[in-house]
């Protein structure tokens, strides 16, 4: 005799939101790199238990993930009435390039829409779930919310402070070595390491080094392959999207580097001072664009530059520096995160270059904190990202 069988109990309303809402996160992630000012948004419109459309934001100027939803139910001829829509941040309530999303929620008909994270924009913040509930539409909110707000820290920290979240990025050996003491550093870490730090750079706006790493390495500081033929400059403009920024004092940056010569060259910003040589800044000029920033200590302002590149629209900026120019960041309290990657390796040596330098901390009391700690193994090495604690 066979035993009877057992009827799974059926999901909490709350299990059902969870798992809709993971979807949409999911759905939120594949606009990763494209969206930017814009923050990453993914939605599923779910009726009788089943998905009928599902939408993401794919690139800024374009439909929001609610609107992608609701035009793919549509298509797929799904009655929208009545439906509760899953989406990861709070719907957009005034025009901007595109109508309030809050209006097409309104005008379709919808029962419930389930919201992970509220809107930090101090400006829109909560004002979508009075106007949805005006309508007669519930609102359920801080499902997932911490999961929904961690996906955009670089939009959430730049569209309240207006200047960049900055990620460090640095790949060490054990003992914190970048190079050794005659600058060599090519291949510290593996593949899977590396590509991770290229996934980094997908989802900036900006990269980050100093002159020292122009000179030493000549990097490209690209993400996509270079393109060929004489599609190559046009490539460059549609393509290249990630800016490469320089910090040159003394403009010092060789007209041959890589970052001045290719053909990504108009996406490249020399920081100079005031105190740079005018005809090295007038060669520079001719190939990229040159900013002249204030001095602080004889250093180039940072906390100016972040400001001028929040202006521009810069939400995440990755440093990619060498030793000094990542304590510049870390140690001045500009960081938000820092990704270090650990080769299984030890350099030594007191000439040796290390991830970072500067003064230092002149007392325990004084070293920066990290919170939010994980560690993830890639292939042979080890990848920390930890957020920087609030001095």
């Amino acid at each position: 005799m066979n035993p009877r069988r057992t009827r799974r109990p059926e999901p909490s309303r709350q299990e059902r939101d969870r798992r809709f809402l993971r979807l949409a996160l999911r759905l939120a992630r594949r606009g990763c790199g494209a969206t930017s000012p814009n923050p990453m948004v993914g939605a599923v419109l779910v009726r009788r238990g089943q998905i009928i459309g599902r939408g993401w934001h794919r690139r800024a100027g374009g439909p929001h993930a609610e609107i992608e939803a609701l035009q793919q139910a549509r298509q797929k001829g799904q009655t929208v009435k009545g439906a509760t829509l899953y989406v990861t941040l709070e719907p957009c309530s005034t025009q901007g390039r595109t109508p309030p999303c809050t209006e097409a929620l309104k005008a379709a008909g919808l029962r419930r829409v389930v919201i992970g994270a509220t809107d930090p924009n101090p400006r829109h913040r909560g004002r979508a779930f009075a106007i949805l509930r005006r309508a007669g539409i519930a609102v359920t909110s801080g499902i997932l919310a911490r999961e929904c707000a961690q996906l955009n820290e670089a939009f959430n920290h730049w569209i309240v402070r207006r200047v960049p979240f900055v990620t460090v990025k640095a790949a060490m050996t054990l003992d914190g070595k970048i190079a050794t003491a005659t600058g060599e550093s090519r291949w510290i870490t593996g593949g899977p390491a590396r590509a991770w730090g290229m996934k980094l750079r997908q989802g900036a706006d900006a990269i980050l080094v100093g002159i020292n790493t122009v000179l030493a390495d000549n990097p490209r500081l690209t993400v996509r392959p270079r393109p060929s033929g004489a599609r190559r400059a046009a490539s460059a403009a549609a393509d290249g999207r990630l800016r490469r920024i320089v910090l040159d004092a003394r403009a010092r940056t060789p007209l041959r580097a890589r970052v001045v010569s290719d053909a990504w060259a108009p996406l490249t910003t020399i920081v100079v001072g005031a105190s740079a040589p005018p005809r090295r800044v007038a060669a520079l000029a001719r190939r990229v664009r040159v900013l002249v920033a204030p001095a602080s200590r004889g250093q180039i302002n940072l906390p100016w530059l972040l400001r001028r590149l929040g202006a521009e629209n810069v939400t995440h900026l990755l440093v990619e520096g060498g030793g000094e120019v990542n304590a510049s960041f870390l140690l001045s309290g500009l960081a938000q995160r820092v990704v270090f990657f650990y080769a299984p390796k030890i350099l030594g040596g007191r000439g040796a270059r290390r991830a970072v330098a500067g003064e230092g901390a002149r007392a325990r009391a004084e070293c920066l904190r990290l919170t939010e700690v994980e560690w993830r193994r890639l292939g042979a090495d080890w990848r920390m990202s930890a957020r920087v604690a609030a001095a």
